[in-house]
């Protein structure tokens, strides 16, 4: 396998506090890829923090250039983002360099909820209807006007933040309210002048069963790597994620429909190489697009899969961007889910109890707690992170899904309660 990637450099983009370092880093490892880190720590510390190349990516013109310039004296044959904030730098600079890439105009309208839902709607795509405000003046006027329930969310945030659901006039405006002060506060936006970043999006709210799919394009083909059942109701008021489950357990001929639809929307997008993760609603109409990335699934949940011969999903989604074979990759067959550990108060964590007995249940095959004590735990809307991810694996989804819930039953959260900072996560 090295052999065929001998003397080839990867430029990988991450921001710093991101959870796909390693998986991503140990995958290049054994492709015996040349790696360039560009991230966004201070040029101060680059050296003491060993990344190579600092990059800003709240200026991504900035962060574009610089890349150009290094790469300049450093080749590198593909660039690789690993979250939502990376995917238009790394597809300008793929641009700049000659390397395979989505367009910009994808990757921006992947990561901006008003333009991917522009495009989808336009291609006839089925997504919730929706509307754009910017002022509280427009809030009110749109709170006495618009269908309940609905939710309100934030363009450019990922990750559920920000997300919030409003059933009435008044919690429509204090959602409205509430969103602000979170965007005021938020580090991940652009800092240069930018009008969606502080827009909101307000949007029917679609009743169902939620659903992910995991998938990887060639040339605006999709191949699905995954379909992730959702088992907790997500409906409001606010929506944090917990268990993914794979297989799913849906009819084929429902998961036929998903997957049609998720393809449909990427090529609406124009989304044409790369990971893609996609979110969606299922009800008695069929499917419907909620968000659509050009990058592959957050937090440590790719660790959910294995493909061949035990080959993680950022191996896949290297082996893809260097060229190499991936169809033949198929997915292990066993049933798998990882659990996104909810924050259960707002506070400082001092230490986390029971994950021996955790990862003792039948089925479970880890725990990781990634908060640290002294870390400042923030529930959504605010929150940005989990304090941990738990992993399961089994014969059946069931087993999985009920693995997961007695694992969590066993954890038990030593937090002292403190206000964070307004808006803050």
């Amino acid at each position: 396998m090295a052999s065929k990637t001998a003397q080839k450099r990867l430029l990988l983009l991450m921001p710093t506090t991101t959870y796909r370092a390693e998986p991503f880093l140990e995958a290049a490892q054994r492709l015996g890829l040349d790696v360039i880190v560009g991230s966004d720590r201070c040029h101060r510390l680059a050296d003491y923090w060993h990344i190579p190349l600092a990059l800003k990516f709240r200026d991504p013109d900035r962060a574009v250039l610089d890349i150009i310039r290094s790469a300049q004296e450093q080749p590198v044959h593909a660039i690789v983002p690993v979250d939502d904030r990376t995917t238009v730098i790394a597809a300008r600079a793929s641009a700049a360099l000659g390397l395979p890439h989505n367009s910009a105009e994808a990757a921006d309208a992947a990561r901006n909820k008003r333009r991917m839902r522009e495009l989808v709607t336009a291609a006839g795509v089925r997504c919730p209807a929706f509307a754009v405000v910017e002022s509280r003046d427009e809030a009110r006027l749109a709170a006495s006007r618009v269908a309940y329930p609905c939710v309100l969310k934030p363009l450019l945030l990922s990750a559920s933040r920000g997300v919030i659901r409003a059933d009435t006039p008044d919690e429509f405006v204090a959602a409205f309210d509430r969103i602000q002060r979170i965007l005021f506060h938020s580090p991940d936006l652009p800092s240069s002048p930018d009008p969606d970043s502080t827009r909101i999006l307000v949007e029917q709210f679609i009743p169902g069963r939620e659903v992910a799919v995991e998938g990887l394009l060639t040339g605006g083909r999709l191949r699905v790597l995954a379909v992730f059942d959702k088992p907790d109701p997500l409906d409001g008021p606010f929506f944090e994620e917990t268990i993914y489950v794979t297989p799913s357990r849906l009819p084929q001929s429902v998961q036929d429909a998903i997957i049609a639809c998720t393809s449909q929307a990427a090529r609406a997008i124009g989304l044409s190489e790369g990971p893609v993760h996609a979110e969606l609603r299922v009800n008695e109409t069929g499917p419907w697009i909620i968000e659509v990335a050009g990058r592959s699934i957050g937090g440590l949940c790719s660790r959910t899969l294995r493909f061949g011969l035990g080959i993680t999903l950022e191996e896949l989604i290297l082996r893809h961007a260097f060229g190499l074979e991936v169809d033949h990759l198929q997915r292990q067959g066993e049933a798998s889910g990882v659990m996104m550990i909810p924050v259960p108060a707002t506070g400082i964590l001092k230490g986390v109890e029971g994950v021996a007995n955790a990862k003792a249940v039948p089925g479970i095959e880890d725990v990781q707690i990634t908060a640290k004590p002294g870390q400042m735990l923030v529930p959504l809307p605010e929150g940005a992170s989990y304090p941990g991810f738990i992993f399961a694996r089994g014969k059946t989804p069931g087993f999985v899904e009920k693995a997961l819930r007695r694992a969590h039953r066993r954890l038990r959260f030593d937090i002292v309660p403190q206000l964070p900072v307004a808006g803050g996560g």
